[in-house]
């Protein structure tokens, strides 16, 4: 552990040069070094490496046995390191790659804009643009390459082709009400008033909607009379604060609302609707260094509000 400590990048761009050159002369051209300053920087690597990295064969050299197997790991070593300067230069140019988010409503009124909030005091200065939209829809532009990242509920298998999906939190369905709605002080609540009132749900395309069928059938509730389909949150927000509508939506959308006490939630078992929310991307493709860098944020900001 010691001898590593000594190692420098100097050493590992030396010895691949010298590696890649078959030549301790025409790698201290390349460098801009004095070929006595080459050779002086191997053998400072092959002592702290404990092993002969380079041996003399006639007038010239050929890396040693050693020295082919620790070549392998300092190159890929210096390209990391090289990668990672490359990385952080990008971050720093303005019209550098955007950052390219799909997000479903899910997370669009509540981690998105934390997350978005934390990349820009961090000074970051690559462009952002935020999409939002059925899940369908963001997963085929994200798998066209025309968004970088989406974030939302996991996708059925059939939609996960050429995907990856990374779990961060979970979240479920629920049946949510204005606090002045007259079922949200029923003491004895019948889950078949809901009927008489409009019910908002999710549209076909809309990823919960399939729990929402579901949590139809497990509650024996029947289609109700006046159903609206949208995934559009701020409608959903104005019909239900104006006109004594049922929304049945993911927890995370309203969250707020319910808990500053403007909404309520309706005493219905959705256990069975929770599902794992997180981030997908391509699996044929690397995220650039502002994406990544947003990514990691996203999930910061999840950990510290869970």
């Amino acid at each position: 552990m010691n001898s590593l400590r000594r190692m420098k990048l100097r050493h590992l761009e030396t010895f691949v040069e010298v590696a890649r050159q078959k030549s301790v002369s025409r790698a201290a051209e390349r460098l801009h070094l004095t070929q006595p300053a080459v050779t002086r920087t191997i053998r400072e690597l092959e002592d702290i490496c404990g092993r002969p990295l380079i041996e003399r064969e006639g007038r010239g050299i050929r890396i040693s046995q050693y020295g082919e197997v620790f070549l392998r790991h300092a190159g890929s070593s210096l390209t990391a390191a090289r990668n990672g300067v490359n990385a952080l230069a990008e971050l720093d140019v303005a019209d550098g790659p955007r950052i390219r988010l799909g997000a479903l409503p899910t997370v669009s009124t509540t981690t998105v804009p934390l997350a978005v909030a934390r990349y820009l005091e961090a000074g970051m200065r690559n462009r952002l643009k935020i999409v939002t939209g059925e899940n369908r829809a963001l997963l085929d532009q994200l798998r066209n390459g025309e968004l970088d990242l989406v974030m939302g509920r996991l996708p059925a298998p059939d939609m996960m082709l050429g995907l990856i999906f990374e779990p961060l939190y979970r979240d479920k369905v629920i049946l949510a009400v204005h606090a002045s709605h007259p079922l949200a002080d029923r003491k004895r609540f019948s889950v078949d008033s809901i009927s008489n009132y409009p019910v908002l749900v999710p549209t076909g395309q809309s990823i919960i909607r399939p729990f929402v069928d579901r949590l139809f059938i497990e509650q024996g509730i029947t289609e109700p009379s006046q159903v609206i389909e949208t995934v559009s949150d701020s409608f959903g927000r104005t019909f239900v604060k104006n006109h004594k509508a049922v929304w049945i939506i993911s927890r995370a959308v309203v969250a707020a609302e319910i808990d500053g006490g403007e909404f309520a939630t309706l005493p219905v078992d959705t256990e069975s609707t929770v599902g794992s929310i997180g981030l997908c991307t391509r699996a044929d493709a690397q995220l650039s260094s502002a994406c990544a860098l947003f990514a990691d944020v996203l999930r910061r900001v999840i950990a510290e509000n869970a």
